[in-house]
Protein backbone atom coordinates (compact mmCIF):
# COMPACT_ATOMS: atom_id res chain seq x y z
CA UNK A 1 0.00 0.00 0.00
CA UNK A 2 1.27 3.78 -1.46
CA UNK A 3 2.31 6.27 1.46
CA UNK A 4 -0.53 9.53 0.49
CA UNK A 5 -1.35 12.25 2.47
CA UNK A 6 -4.81 10.64 2.67
CA UNK A 7 -3.43 7.63 4.05
CA UNK A 8 -1.10 9.48 6.75
CA UNK A 9 -3.89 11.33 7.76
CA UNK A 10 -5.93 8.36 8.67
CA UNK A 11 -3.22 7.29 10.96
CA UNK A 12 -3.29 11.12 12.49
CA UNK A 13 -6.52 11.43 13.25
CA UNK A 14 -6.47 7.07 14.66
CA UNK A 15 -7.58 7.08 18.56
CA UNK A 16 -4.78 4.95 18.55
CA UNK A 17 -1.57 6.59 19.53
CA UNK A 18 0.55 4.10 18.06
CA UNK A 19 -0.75 4.59 15.21
CA UNK A 20 -0.76 8.49 15.55
CA UNK A 21 3.55 8.05 15.78
CA UNK A 22 3.27 5.85 12.66
CA UNK A 23 1.41 8.52 10.41
CA UNK A 24 4.17 11.41 12.18
CA UNK A 25 6.95 8.76 10.81
CA UNK A 26 5.48 8.80 7.57
CA UNK A 27 5.53 12.54 6.64
CA UNK A 28 9.26 12.23 6.30
CA UNK A 29 8.09 10.66 2.85
CA UNK A 30 6.31 13.47 1.51
CA UNK A 31 5.84 16.95 0.46
CA UNK A 32 7.37 18.33 3.17
CA UNK A 33 5.14 21.81 3.03
CA UNK A 34 2.35 19.23 3.48
CA UNK A 35 3.79 17.12 5.87
CA UNK A 36 4.15 20.34 7.62
CA UNK A 37 0.78 21.10 7.76
CA UNK A 38 -0.05 17.98 8.91
CA UNK A 39 2.09 18.41 11.79
CA UNK A 40 0.65 21.19 13.69
CA UNK A 41 -2.24 19.97 15.69
CA UNK A 42 -0.10 17.13 16.24
CA UNK A 43 2.46 19.07 18.36
CA UNK A 44 -0.39 19.78 20.92
CA UNK A 45 -2.04 16.26 21.05
CA UNK A 46 -3.09 14.21 24.09
CA UNK A 47 -0.21 12.13 24.20
CA UNK A 48 3.09 12.67 25.53
CA UNK A 49 4.84 10.39 23.09
CA UNK A 50 2.90 11.64 20.10
CA UNK A 51 3.57 15.70 20.88
CA UNK A 52 7.64 14.30 21.51
CA UNK A 53 7.64 12.95 17.82
CA UNK A 54 5.83 16.16 16.66
CA UNK A 55 7.95 18.89 17.98
CA UNK A 56 11.03 16.52 17.53
CA UNK A 57 10.43 16.95 13.83
CA UNK A 58 10.06 20.88 13.73
CA UNK A 59 13.35 21.45 12.90
CA UNK A 60 13.65 19.54 9.57
CA UNK A 61 10.16 20.05 8.36
CA UNK A 62 9.65 23.85 9.62
CA UNK A 63 12.40 24.95 7.78
CA UNK A 64 10.36 26.98 5.50
CA UNK A 65 7.95 28.11 8.33
CA UNK A 66 10.19 29.55 11.16
CA UNK A 67 7.96 31.98 12.44
CA UNK A 68 4.73 29.42 12.61
CA UNK A 69 7.51 27.10 14.59
CA UNK A 70 8.76 29.42 16.95
CA UNK A 71 5.48 30.29 18.09
CA UNK A 72 4.77 26.00 18.65
CA UNK A 73 8.07 25.66 19.60
CA UNK A 74 7.93 28.59 22.22
CA UNK A 75 4.47 27.27 23.44
CA UNK A 76 5.92 23.78 24.00
CA UNK A 77 8.68 25.30 25.83
CA UNK A 78 7.00 26.99 28.32
CA UNK A 79 3.80 25.69 29.17
CA UNK A 80 4.12 21.48 28.13
CA UNK A 81 3.56 19.60 31.05
CA UNK A 82 6.22 17.00 30.01
CA UNK A 83 10.08 17.23 30.53
CA UNK A 84 10.81 15.17 27.31
CA UNK A 85 8.94 17.34 25.36
CA UNK A 86 9.93 20.62 26.46
CA UNK A 87 13.60 19.28 26.01
CA UNK A 88 12.36 18.47 22.10
CA UNK A 89 11.42 22.02 21.74
CA UNK A 90 14.92 23.27 23.37
CA UNK A 91 16.57 21.02 20.06
CA UNK A 92 14.52 22.14 17.72
CA UNK A 93 14.69 25.70 18.16
CA UNK A 94 18.16 25.35 18.04
CA UNK A 95 18.29 23.21 14.88
CA UNK A 96 16.14 26.51 13.26
CA UNK A 97 18.17 29.05 14.56
CA UNK A 98 15.19 30.93 16.40
CA UNK A 99 17.60 33.56 18.07
CA UNK A 100 13.97 35.32 18.90
CA UNK A 101 13.39 32.28 21.25
CA UNK A 102 16.95 33.05 23.54
CA UNK A 103 15.42 34.89 26.30
CA UNK A 104 12.45 31.89 26.99
CA UNK A 105 15.27 29.53 26.85
CA UNK A 106 17.87 31.51 29.30
CA UNK A 107 14.41 31.60 31.56
CA UNK A 108 13.51 28.02 31.36
CA UNK A 109 17.03 27.13 32.07
CA UNK A 110 17.61 28.85 35.64
CA UNK A 111 13.75 28.18 36.13
CA UNK A 112 13.53 24.57 36.08
CA UNK A 113 15.23 21.24 37.62
CA UNK A 114 15.24 19.11 35.05
CA UNK A 115 18.77 18.31 34.18
CA UNK A 116 17.19 17.21 30.80
CA UNK A 117 15.86 20.63 29.55
CA UNK A 118 18.96 22.26 31.01
CA UNK A 119 21.09 19.70 28.87
CA UNK A 120 18.90 20.57 25.88
CA UNK A 121 19.24 24.30 26.11
CA UNK A 122 22.64 24.16 26.42
CA UNK A 123 23.08 21.68 23.48
CA UNK A 124 21.14 23.96 21.83
CA UNK A 125 22.94 26.94 22.36
CA UNK A 126 25.56 26.14 20.10
CA UNK A 127 23.67 25.84 17.07
CA UNK A 128 21.51 28.79 17.86
CA UNK A 129 24.46 30.97 17.09
CA UNK A 130 23.54 33.10 19.44
CA UNK A 131 26.29 35.45 21.35
CA UNK A 132 23.97 36.27 23.93
CA UNK A 133 24.38 32.43 24.92
CA UNK A 134 28.23 33.02 25.88
CA UNK A 135 27.16 34.02 29.67
CA UNK A 136 25.16 31.01 29.99
CA UNK A 137 27.43 28.22 28.96
CA UNK A 138 29.87 29.84 30.76
CA UNK A 139 27.26 29.32 33.70
CA UNK A 140 26.75 25.46 32.74
CA UNK A 141 30.70 24.59 32.89
CA UNK A 142 31.01 25.75 36.42
CA UNK A 143 28.04 23.25 37.20
CA UNK A 144 28.53 20.20 38.85
CA UNK A 145 26.83 18.11 36.67
CA UNK A 146 29.43 16.46 33.79
CA UNK A 147 26.73 16.01 31.12
CA UNK A 148 25.95 19.98 31.31
CA UNK A 149 29.55 20.66 31.32
CA UNK A 150 29.88 18.51 28.11
CA UNK A 151 26.98 19.95 26.34
CA UNK A 152 28.34 23.27 26.74
CA UNK A 153 31.67 22.78 25.89
CA UNK A 154 30.63 21.24 22.59
CA UNK A 155 28.33 24.12 22.45
CA UNK A 156 31.13 26.77 23.03
CA UNK A 157 33.11 25.23 20.22
CA UNK A 158 29.93 26.28 18.05
CA UNK A 159 29.32 29.36 19.20
CA UNK A 160 33.04 30.26 18.16
CA UNK A 161 33.46 33.10 20.48
CA UNK A 162 37.23 32.81 21.29
CA UNK A 163 36.95 34.05 25.39
CA UNK A 164 35.75 30.34 25.66
CA UNK A 165 39.37 29.22 25.15
CA UNK A 166 40.77 30.40 28.40
CA UNK A 167 37.83 29.09 30.13
CA UNK A 168 38.00 25.41 28.17
CA UNK A 169 41.88 24.96 28.91
CA UNK A 170 41.04 24.22 32.92
CA UNK A 171 39.28 20.87 31.42
CA UNK A 172 42.50 19.59 30.05
CA UNK A 173 43.07 17.30 32.87
CA UNK A 174 39.31 16.18 33.90
CA UNK A 175 38.68 12.74 35.11
CA UNK A 176 35.54 12.38 32.60
CA UNK A 177 37.59 11.07 29.19
CA UNK A 178 34.24 12.00 27.18
CA UNK A 179 34.81 16.06 28.64
CA UNK A 180 38.57 15.89 27.10
CA UNK A 181 37.62 14.31 23.94
CA UNK A 182 34.88 17.23 23.66
CA UNK A 183 36.76 19.55 24.63
CA UNK A 184 40.01 18.92 21.92
CA UNK A 185 36.68 19.28 19.06
CA UNK A 186 35.70 22.75 20.73
CA UNK A 187 39.19 23.52 20.73
CA UNK A 188 39.80 22.69 17.22
CA UNK A 189 37.00 24.63 15.96
CA UNK A 190 37.95 27.88 18.29
CA UNK A 191 41.58 27.63 16.67
CA UNK A 192 44.35 30.03 17.78
CA UNK A 193 47.71 29.11 19.01
CA UNK A 194 46.94 29.06 22.83
CA UNK A 195 44.16 25.86 21.90
CA UNK A 196 46.95 24.25 19.61
CA UNK A 197 48.90 24.42 22.53
CA UNK A 198 46.06 22.57 24.48
CA UNK A 199 45.47 20.22 22.18
CA UNK A 200 48.83 19.22 21.37
CA UNK A 201 48.82 18.50 25.27
CA UNK A 202 46.09 15.95 24.46
CA UNK A 203 47.85 14.14 21.61
CA UNK A 204 49.47 12.03 24.90
CA UNK A 205 46.42 11.42 26.64
CA UNK A 206 46.00 8.09 28.34
CA UNK A 207 42.92 7.73 27.24
CA UNK A 208 43.63 6.35 22.90
CA UNK A 209 40.29 8.11 21.58
CA UNK A 210 41.36 11.35 23.03
CA UNK A 211 45.04 11.42 22.18
CA UNK A 212 43.79 10.31 18.35
CA UNK A 213 41.25 12.90 18.31
CA UNK A 214 43.88 15.56 19.09
CA UNK A 215 45.82 14.08 16.25
CA UNK A 216 43.41 14.33 14.29
CA UNK A 217 43.16 18.30 15.23
CA UNK A 218 46.25 19.86 14.75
Amino acid sequence: MSITPESIKDLLDSENFGDRIRGLNQLRQIEPGVAFEMIKPMVTDDNTRVRYAAVSQLDTLGIDHKAACLEMLRDRLLNDPEPDVKAAAADAIGGLKLTEAFEDLNNVYHQTSEWLIQFSIIAALGELGDPRGFELLEEALNSDNNLLQTAAIGSMGELGDTRAIALLTSFVENDDWQIRYRLVQALGRLGGDEARATITKLTEDEFEQVAQEAKNNL
